[in-house]
């Protein structure tokens, strides 16, 4: 999906020159995850003379936040605080990081006082 929503509209054949080299997928490997994303509503499939172009059929932010909370549900029951606790012990967490998060709980913690 980021190659769609960076590109925008793009056909098979250029998703495949895009993904060349970053991902070793064969052209079929590509071909079936577009239709798999086309079946699902996540691309839009457009007819242009004898190839389609896809685009992207949902925002960026809503399709992570939706995948985000489909993974807390399943993996965490749906809890952030295990998921976000056990990664921040096993990876290194920066500087900038740390702070961007404190800014999210504390934006978090305004919101529930209103």
């Amino acid at each position: 999906m980021n190659v769609f929503w960076q590109r925008g509209t793009s056909t098979l054949a250029e998703v495949v020159k895009d993904l060349e080299g970053r991902l070793h997928w064969k052209p079929r490997t590509v071909q079936s995850l577009i239709r798999r994303l086309a079946d699902k509503g996540a691309l839009a499939v457009e007819a242009v003379g004898r190839e389609f172009r896809y685009s992207p059929a949902v925002a960026q932010d809503q399709c992570q936040h939706e995948e985000s909370r489909s993974f807390l549900d399943r993996v965490f029951n749906g809890r952030l605080t295990p998921f976000v606790a056990g990664l921040m012990e096993r990876e290194d967490v920066s500087q900038d990081d740390l702070a961007a998060l404190r800014e999210v709980l504390n934006q978090a913690e305004k919101k529930l006082k209103k």
